[in-house]
């Protein structure tokens, strides 16, 4: 029994140690939204328009998928020459932040096909 308490122990401390154990900061939206003068220039001011067909929408995307997007574009293991350079001096935070600002924005959605089922 105290074996097990002492391994218990010891891998608790480990996790800890390692990081396993504690949660990334969140984003602070409204840091994000000050922090994206510059998305604005393709992304548009809440991220719901863009310049160029080929820019995506942010708006209203999963804060944990556009944190993890802009952290490849920073590490280059995900390649856009214009994305690589936009983030390339953003700290951890700014990516959090930038994420946390554009996942608080209301989605877009499409209009239906059936114009006069909608209209009911």
């Amino acid at each position: 029994m105290q074996r097990t308490v002492r391994i218990t122990a010891l891998v608790a401390s480990a996790l800890l140690v390692l990081g396993v154990g504690t949660a990334r900061a969140a984003g602070n939206p409204a840091a994000g939204k000050e922090k994206s003068q510059t998305c604005a220039a393709c992304h548009g001011p809440l991220g719901k328009t863009s310049q160029q067909p080929n820019y995506p929408i942010l708006a209203g995307q999963h804060e944990s998928y556009l944190y993890h997007a802009l952290k490849g574009y920073k590490s280059g293991t995900r390649q856009n020459a214009v994305m690589n350079g936009m983030v390339s001096q953003l700290s951890d935070q700014d990516l959090q932040d930038l994420a946390a600002w554009f996942a608080s924005q209301e989605h877009l959605y499409t209009v239906p096909l059936d114009r006069d089922a909608a209209a009911e």
